[in-house]
């Protein structure tokens, strides 16, 4: 679980591989005022111009905002949580309805404008910007209303996972959503969207009751099971593939007593006995209960924090928190752990989104720097845990990561495979290699670290979580689609002829 290790981890941040064309893109875009044009690139990535009448009409059609490189702004509007991802688009739609994302869509397809869409910024892949292009920056539209009666809530793209599980516990309820409480629900959800409730209620996507996209001909349609049913099975999983996704309406439980929720940590001598109890465990656990295992590396650092190799279990239990010797007891084998910060809290507590503090998504040039490697795993055999210990002791003591081993399995298993786009519905593990730093000198070797690390247990996937890996193949998309590949691109074809929308996992459509 993310939780688990941002509470182990120092304060570090995200994601993937500095673009070289960055600072040329900047340079362009500020040098346009009192220009006539302005230079920027295509979805095909060749070099365009856009006029100042084509910008000014494009400004004066929308209710929110336009910013260009020269506007007061634009700088911190461009950045993402991610600092490696530190792009300069020639523009920025801050669109505030459903109409302005349609006519930023017509602008685009017009120019054939390289776009991307940001929702809440979280984005730990990058895809959420671009270098030249056209950002449609949704994070004014934040509207939400939690209808108790009717078990529903329903909110616009740019609000954060926080925002909305605050509305929602005001009422009793809540409903799957993920574990950082600043990322935003629309990416999440339109991969999938795991979450601590999603073994028993399901994923994000399969609460879902209906959403309003805009598609690649600026038309804002309404897709749920009796609308536009087809384009409401490619959106739950098939990330932003077919549209901007501008409300969802999703399905809620009541949820008002506490939880047991947090994370034990152990001598990493410990890890495969840890890892063999998870495996038993998780066989034969109740949908109520969610176990993970993090195998961490922190390299020393000034104050208390702990450093140097451990392990740590990572338990979400949504029954009685009263029964916590009870959940825990095949564990005690394992001896007094280092740390046992599992104990009863309330589920906005657990999601980081207690008190009243505003939830924004921090993006700092100077933040911490990211890579990230994902995978499914169908159970945690013997062969996987001897190689992923292997692994994690070979990596450099002095680079800071975490190998990670999460729990899915329960509600999201019993959803049939081609029921939505979400096709991997018998993983029973989400496995993840994360590592973080700080300086930019090292992107590339820590990179390399983690893609030799990702080789030696690959092999032991299927298919990948869309959410968090940035710059995955057509062969690896295919495979994480399985046999709904061929219906998705028949969508996309449909939906997204040009692929417009296609800085993402990317569905090319037919002929592409």
């Amino acid at each position: 679980m993310f939780t688990s290790r941002r509470r182990f981890v120092r304060t570090l941040g995200a994601a993937a591989a500095a673009i070289p064309t960055a600072r040329l893109w900047a340079d362009a875009t500020s040098a346009v005022a009192g220009s006539a044009t302005l230079a920027a690139v295509s979805s095909t990535g060749k070099p365009i111009t856009l006029t100042a009448s084509d910008i000014k009409d494009l400004k004066g059609s929308l209710k929110g905002n336009l910013l260009l490189a020269r506007d007061p702004g634009y700088d911190t509007a461009r950045r993402l949580r991610n600092p490696m991802f530190d792009r300069h688009p020639a523009l920025i739609a801050q669109v505030a309805r459903s109409e302005d994302v349609s006519q930023v869509v017509k602008f685009a397809q017009a120019h054939s404008l390289l776009t991307a869409v940001r929702g809440g910024g979280h984005s730990l892949s990058g895809q959420s910007t671009c270098d030249g292009g056209v950002i449609i920056d949704m994070s004014y539209m934040k509207d939400v209303h939690v209808d108790a009666q009717r078990k529903v809530g329903r909110a616009q793209g740019g609000t954060l996972l926080g925002e909305l599980d605050r509305q929602m516990q005001d009422l009793g309820l809540a409903t799957t959503l993920g574990t950082a409480t600043d990322t935003g629900i629309a990416g999440l959800t339109l991969g999938g969207g795991m979450g601590r409730l999603m073994r028993r209620h399901g994923l994000a996507c399969d609460n879902l009751v209906s959403v309003e996209v805009v598609t690649a001909d600026g038309k804002i349609l309404r897709a749920s099971e009796t609308e536009n049913a087809d384009l409401f099975w490619a959106v739950r999983g098939g990330g932003g593939n077919f549209g901007v996704v501008t409300a969802f309406e999703y399905r809620l439980y009541p949820l008002k007593d506490k939880i047991l929720d947090g994370d034990c940590l152990y001598p990493f001598s410990k890890a495969r006995e840890l890892l063999e109890i998870v495996a038993e465990v998780s066989a034969k656990s109740p949908d109520d209960l969610m176990l993970g295992v993090q195998m961490l590396n922190l390299p020393p650092s000034p104050g208390p924090q702990p450093s140097g190799r451990m392990v740590a279990l990572g338990v979400t239990y949504l029954g009685n928190p009263a029964d916590k010797e009870r959940v825990l007891a095949p564990f005690k084998k394992l001896g007094q752990p280092l740390d046992d910060r599992i104990h009863a809290k309330t589920y906005l507590e657990a999601q980081g989104a207690a008190g009243t503090a505003p939830i924004a998504v921090p993006a700092s040039p100077g933040g911490t720097r990211m890579y990230i490697k994902t995978g499914f795993v169908q159970s945690l055999e013997p062969a996987l845990l001897d190689q992923a210990i292997r692994t994690f002791e070979a990596a450099p003591s002095s680079q800071m990561m975490v190998f990670m081993m999460d729990q899915v399995g329960g509600a999201v298993s019993r959803v049939k495979s081609d029921a939505t786009a979400y096709w991997n519905r018998q993983a029973a593990f989400d496995m993840m290699i994360d590592s973080e730093w700080m300086d930019a000198a090292q992107d590339q070797a820590n990179i390399q670290v983690v893609r030799a690390a990702w080789a030696s247990v690959e092999k032991y996937t299927q298919g990948f979580y869309v959410n968090t890996e940035p710059g995955a193949d057509d062969k690896r998309v295919r495979g994480t689609y399985g046999t709904n590949y061929s219906r998705l691109q028949q969508l996309k074809t449909k939906y997204d002829p040009t692929n417009l929308f296609h800085l993402n996992a990317n569905i090319k459509p037919t002929g592409a």
